[in-house]
């Protein structure tokens, strides 16, 4: 052994600055999902959603999903680090429902305007510069009456715990309603959601008690039309080859 060098030192110092490495690479890991700001007060949605829902639901409701998603992550790096593969259906799943949940609710905030500054509510229309979506809507669902008619139901009928979704689904170009369970099941393959109706009970049992339909129809009149148009649009922008193009 070298004079002054105490090996046992330098590797004791070695394996401590590998777990301090382990420990910031998780620690980035569990960051990557942050609870986004709302786009409005809490009072804002008033008298559709009381503040006391939009606070609770927000801050602890949503901010939940986040962490959840966020430990879920660092759970999978630790499943795989010490190669742990039974953990991994737990897992996978708990990802699916917190990731969805938080992708949900943050498309959900800005889906919904102010009904008394007349951002919220109403049908997109042409003279609004919302003619693709209400080409699309009609084209897909025969007319806005029937789309609405059918979301609501979609909405309204879920059993438990589930959302009601205005998707677009990129093979066939055209729009869809979907049924969600929880956040993520009965849900379309590459199908992005442009439009979501939150059919759990800390969305409206505050303030409806047990009348999910009531509140389902009162969604309408916070509707955000200028926000559902843009998804819309980027959705088509953006479509992915799903399948084989024609050769």
């Amino acid at each position: 052994m070298s004079a002054g060098i105490d090996t046992a030192s330098v590797q004791l110092r070695i394996d401590c600055n590998k777990q301090l490495a382990r420990r910031g690479d998780r620690i980035t890991r569990m960051a990557i999902y942050t609870l986004p700001e709302l786009p409005y007060d809490y009072a804002a949605l008033e008298p559709v959603i009381n503040p006391q829902i939009i606070e609770l639901h927000h801050d602890k409701h949503h901010a939940a999903y986040v962490t959840g998603a966020n430990n879920t992550l660092e759970q999978l790096a630790e499943a795989r680090d010490k190669e742990n593969w039974g953990a991994l259906n737990g897992l996978e799943k708990n990802l699916a429902f917190h990731l969805s949940g938080h992708i949900l609710h943050s498309i959900y905030w800005h889906n919904m305007a102010s009904p008394k500054t007349g951002e919220g509510g109403g049908e997109p229309t042409a003279a609004d510069g919302l003619g693709d979506l209400a080409d699309a809507i009609t084209e897909s669902f025969g007319s806005f009456a029937k789309f609405k008619k059918q979301l609501t139901f979609a909405s309204s009928a879920t059993q438990g715990s589930g959302w009601g979704v205005l998707a677009y689904e990129p093979v066939s170009g055209r729009l869809v309603v979907e049924q969600v369970y929880d956040h993520q099941g009965n849900v379309g393959v590459a199908s992005t959601p442009i439009l979501v109706f939150d059919a759990w009970e800390h969305a409206f049992y505050l303030q409806y008690k047990n009348q999910k339909v009531d509140f389902i129809e009162a969604m309408w009149n916070v509707v955000n039309w200028q926000d559902v148009s843009k998804r819309y649009a980027d959705a088509k922008a953006n479509t992915p080859l799903l399948i084989p193009a024609k050769g």
